[in-house]
């Protein structure tokens, strides 16, 4: 359940600030991670930024409007359940939009 809500958090934050595309890919490694990548094509993340935003109650000035919602944990809490599972989640450069890419231990 924790897994679906940390997919839920990227996911609905891609759709959140896209303009209109968003994607998601899935790719498994042969060093025993599984990898889960969302992108979107919205205002993206400007790199000074991409540590900060896992920071609890953290919004970017363009997500800060009451209509595009949030409350600043989602990305932080995303964070910390790819740790509790041995895992790793970032904000990568991304031409166009923001990038997300989290790194989980293949299940035994």
């Amino acid at each position: 359940m924790q897994l679906e809500r940390l997919l839920r958090n990227l996911l609905d934050n891609a759709a959140r600030h896209a303009r209109t595309v968003t994607g998601i890919a899935v790719t498994s490694d042969a060093d025993g991670l599984a990898r889960v990548e969302v992108r979107d094509d919205g205002p993206g993340i400007p790199p000074a930024d991409r540590e900060r935003i896992f920071e609890r109650f953290t919004r970017l000035d363009g997500a800060r409007a009451r209509g595009t919602g949030g409350s600043g944990l989602g990305l932080a809490i995303a964070r910390e359940i790819a740790a509790r599972h041995g895992g790793t989640l970032h904000a990568a450069a991304n031409p166009s939009g923001a990038r997300f890419i989290t790194a989980l231990p293949h299940a035994r």
